[in-house]
């Protein structure tokens, strides 16, 4: 498997959400909507799409997919209540509050990618590990 391939779109995806994060940063709450939508649209769509790849391996891989979406699905509308929320607040202090808490489980979403990326560059090492060690019994058992 091209490992590789993989990583560039991983890289890719995340030179995406930097550039996104810092076009959001100067954009008013209309423009950070219209970006929320369409980054939930998209998270959407990436579920979908790693979820019909997971169906098409080990019933392992299932489970621990069921329960990664199951989770990403609760924070993403956690995210979508707050911010349905937040346009009801009327107190300064509290949109300060809750600012100082977004900021927060954002800060903690990226510590989050930063462990899965890790986890996933485990299970590249072990695939590869796991493939040359098939490809060295194979050459052992031919002889």
């Amino acid at each position: 498997m091209d490992f590789s391939a993989k990583l560039d779109n991983l890289k890719a995806k995340v030179d995406e959400v930097v550039a996104s994060a810092r076009a959001a940063a100067a954009e008013d709450r209309g423009q950070l909507k219209q970006r929320v939508d369409q980054a939930e649209d998209d998270a959407k769509q990436a579920v979908a799409d790693a979820k019909q790849r997971a169906d098409e391996t080990a019933d392992r891989a299932q489970s621990k997919w069921a329960q990664m979406k199951a989770d990403a699905a609760a924070r993403r509308e956690d995210i979508k209540a707050k911010i349905d929320k937040r346009a009801d607040q009327l107190d300064a202090k509290a949109a300060a509050t809750d600012a100082d808490w977004a900021e927060g489980d954002a800060a903690d979403a990226i510590d989050y990618a930063i462990l899965v990326v890790s986890d996933a560059q485990l299970a590249v090492l072990d695939a590869l590990d796991a493939r040359a060690y098939a490809e060295e019994r194979a050459k052992i058992a031919a002889t």
